[in-house]
């Protein structure tokens, strides 16, 4: 059944005389048409299915009619209803109310009574924002386990650690990785934030005032799933706050992820080759064929730009615009939305099979490790705590040993100690074992060891961390799971609200025969 039905339309409006022009048509509204009734469109029945519920507590229609305006509701589907200029000016609200009044025995003469787009539409809004959310969350919490476990695996596999571009001190992939699930962990503290943010209902707030029925706002917040009403009338109809909320979150993320993702790019380069990832996520040369590239990962980084623009093409849809319900904010503002949680959905679930994937070459980053100078800081810590040399001469002397043990081809293990004790005689200081000391200093895995502070390298210390950051997952998880049991309820107790209106507790059919399947579209 569609809504395009032949024949004159009645008046929408005595404001003005007809339709909207095909060219306003074309371009606007029937692209938001389509766009809402694939998206938005199980908001709004939702939402109709409410305040006939609402209708029904006022008194103002029967149980039966509301029944009867449910049963219409729950047979729209996006292919229902089309947008017809002459029939319902091209507009979602419009083309909904006229399929169910086109499905009614007779008018329902108080329906849509003190009513107003405004609210509606903000309220079909926010709830498409919220699905979206969840959505994204979840993925990211997909990505977060991968991340995690991988962490664990490889904690203790020393693999050297940069700072300003050059090799610094030893780490491990599992050290590396725990920051990366340590900054999902905040995202995702945020983004549980963010939903109780936006988890207010729009709905009551009317065109910008209020409304004029004593409409219960407290229940009809509760029959969507939302934690409160939005409490001022104006701010529910004319902010979108909610939208920049959520894309700069998007924002935040990507940018994350394109410096991880970067250090991968660096990682998998034949200077490095730290890393290796099967041949189906992998690209050739066309011309060089001894060269495996890795171009997933340019993508990833590449796509986390997109996040970033898609927020800041919100912001200034937004900017210098009256506060007040206004299409330029409600709907142009929001236009890719869509396309920022689904660059951002799409990025991540690239980044979660590249790791889940991945595999470290532990020989290249030991040999790395062996190869340069990572024990200097042992060295001057040493020099400076066993042979009591002030701090600052023991970091020149262990920078002058660096020097003169590079020159002289020296390798780190087990070092020169006659070089150490002559970068030592140059400020005057006679050492007691400068071969222990070298030992020590620039053994790999002590270098892992050694280091004692929480939070550290040393292996121990990782697995402290990824312990807590485990405890934290379980706890994001039972938070997403408390507000899709909100939604659950609202779902159950407005279904109840209808069915319990109608006398019709087992969605049998109604007087007419119709079957009323009251869905509520959560």
């Amino acid at each position: 059944m569609t809504s395009d039905t032949p024949g004159p339309a009645p008046e929408l409006s005595g404001r003005i005389s007809g339709g909207p022009a095909e060219l306003l048509h074309d371009e606007v509204l029937a692209p938001q048409f389509g766009f809402e009734s694939r998206h938005l469109l199980r908001h709004y029945v939702a939402i109709e299915k409410t305040l006939a519920a609402e209708y029904v507590r006022m008194d103002l229609i029967s149980a039966e009619e509301a029944h009867r305006i449910a049963a219409l509701l729950d047979s729209v589907g996006p292919d229902t209803l089309s947008a017809q200029p002459g029939a319902n000016m091209s507009d979602i609200a419009f083309a909904l109310e006229r399929h169910v009044e086109a499905g009614l025995p007779a008018p329902v003469v108080r329906w849509h009574a003190d009513r107003s787009r405004n609210d509606l539409q903000a309220c079909a809004q926010v709830m498409y924002g919220r699905d979206q959310l969840t959505r994204f969350a979840a993925a990211l919490l997909e990505l977060a386990a991968v991340v995690h476990r991988l962490a664990q695996e490889t904690c203790d596999l020393p693999m050297p650690g940069y700072t300003h571009f050059q090799a610094a001190q030893i780490i491990t992939p599992g050290f590396h990785l725990a920051a990366l699930s340590e900054h999902l962990l905040h995202t995702h503290d945020r983004l549980l934030n963010a939903y109780d943010g936006i988890d207010a209902c729009p709905l009551g707030a009317g065109a910008m005032a209020g409304q004029e029925l004593p409409w219960d706002r407290d229940r009809m917040a509760r029959l969507l799933g939302f934690s409160r009403p939005q409490p001022h009338a104006l701010t529910a109809v004319a902010s979108r706050r909610w939208s920049a909320e959520l894309t700069a979150e998007l924002s935040l993320l990507g940018t994350a992820l394109s410096r991880f993702t970067t250090d991968l790019l660096t990682w998998g380069g034949s200077e490095y080759g730290f890393i290796e990832l099967p041949d189906e996520l992998s690209g050739i040369s066309s011309a060089m064929p001894q060269k495996k590239n890795y171009p997933v990962l340019e993508r990833i980084r590449g796509r986390t730009a997109h996040l970033t623009a898609f927020h800041f093409d919100v912001l200034l849809g937004q900017r210098n615009t009256p506060f007040c319900n206004l299409v330029e904010v409600s709907k142009e503002a929001g236009t890719h939305l869509l396309n920022a949680f689904d660059s951002a959905h799409g990025t991540v679930r690239l980044l979660t099979e590249v790791l889940r994937r991945l595999t470290f070459r532990a020989d290249r980053m030991r040999q790395v490790c062996e190869r340069e100078f990572l024990g200097g800081f042992s060295l001057a810590n040493a020099l400076c705590l066993a042979e009591g040399v002030p701090w600052r001469t023991a970091q020149v002397v262990a920078g002058k040993y660096v020097v003169l043990a590079a020159a002289a081809g020296a390798a780190p293990a087990p070092g020169e100690p006659g070089l150490l004790a002559e970068a030592a005689a140059g400020h005057g200081i006679t050492l007691a074992d400068p071969a222990r000391l070298l030992a020590e200093a620039f053994d790999v895995d002590r270098g892992l060891q050694r280091m004692v502070s929480a939070g550290s390298a040393r292996p121990d210390a990782v697995r402290a961390v990824l312990r807590t950051q485990q405890e934290t997952y379980e706890r994001l998880r039972a938070d997403w799971e408390l507000r899709a049991a909100a939604l659950r309820a609202g779902a159950e107790e407005g279904d109840r609200a209808l069915y319990g209106a109608a006398g019709d507790e087992t969605h049998g059919e109604d007087g007419d025969g119709t079957r009323a399947r009251v869905q509520h579209a959560h």
